[in-house]
């Protein structure tokens, strides 16, 4: 454990992440755990089961873009904790490749496991976080999205339109106490090996711009952020997109 991060930070919370299996996603589930958090872990992978057991959070297994998706997710987390405090919507698909060669299904794809999805999610969770009595959603873009990067087309579509709608939910519901941010990493993540192989040219171009010298790590750089967002430290902040990129992205 980080040694800023307190082991008690977040105890008594209940927290949704998505995408859980591995990447950011089991980082963000490490982190919250670590400061005392319970999680929720979903994922379409099996093997989230396994990581939840080995790190102390509950598991469920499901595919986001199903119709009955939503309520189960939120019902096994309410049913598990009693209540809920906070959602983490990382879960996405990965599309790679040039512009023109990108299909339907592959837009479909990226849309359904990302914009909706986190939508749906939202929606959902929505009565819970009012009945908590205000709580945190974490939503995760891309510079993908915010700067374009050749290659992700409808990955960084699908990355922007969610933080068009994270952009409306932080408006209408802070008089509530929902607080709505998102993230932008850059970090080593499932999506950053996969583009090291796609485009090792690209890839090395752009670690070389991070000033940090450094890819940021899942748990103690990502999952840390996210458990700031979650804790009462980050009371007054939302509807920000906070890039968590060791300072690549500059002051923009």
């Amino acid at each position: 454990m980080p040694p800023y991060a307190r082991s008690d930070a977040l105890s008594g919370t209940a927290t949704i992440v998505t995408g859980a299996a591995r990447g950011i996603g089991r980082g963000i589930a490490e982190a919250l755990i670590e400061r005392g958090g319970q999680v929720l872990l979903v994922d379409i992978d099996e093997s989230v089961t396994k990581v939840a057991d080995e790190i102390g959070g509950r598991a469920l297994v499901t595919d986001i873009r199903t119709d009955d998706a939503p309520a189960r997710i939120i019902d096994a987390a309410v049913a598990a904790f009693g209540r809920l405090d906070a959602l983490v919507n990382n879960a996405i698909a990965l599309g790679v490749g040039a512009f023109h060669e990108q299909d339907d299904d592959a837009f479909d794809l990226a849309f359904d496991t990302g914009p909706r999805a986190t939508f749906r999610l939202m929606r959902a969770a929505f009565p819970h976080l009012v009945a908590a009595g205000g709580g945190s959603v974490v939503n995760f873009g891309s510079s993908a999205g915010t700067e374009g990067e050749p290659g992700f087309a409808t990955y960084g579509g699908a990355k922007e339109a969610i933080r068009g709608l994270s952009k409306t939910a932080a408006l209408e519901w802070a008089p509530l106490g929902i607080r709505v941010n998102v993230i932008s990493p850059f970090a080593n993540s499932d999506g950053m090996k996969a583009w090291a192989v796609a485009d090792p040219e690209t890839y090395g171009a752009a670690v070389a711009k991070v000033p940090m010298r450094r890819i940021g790590d899942v748990r103690d750089d990502i999952g840390a952020m996210v458990a700031f967002l979650i804790g009462a430290e980050s009371t007054y902040l939302t509807g920000q997109t906070i890039r968590v990129d060791g300072g690549r992205s500059g002051m923009r």
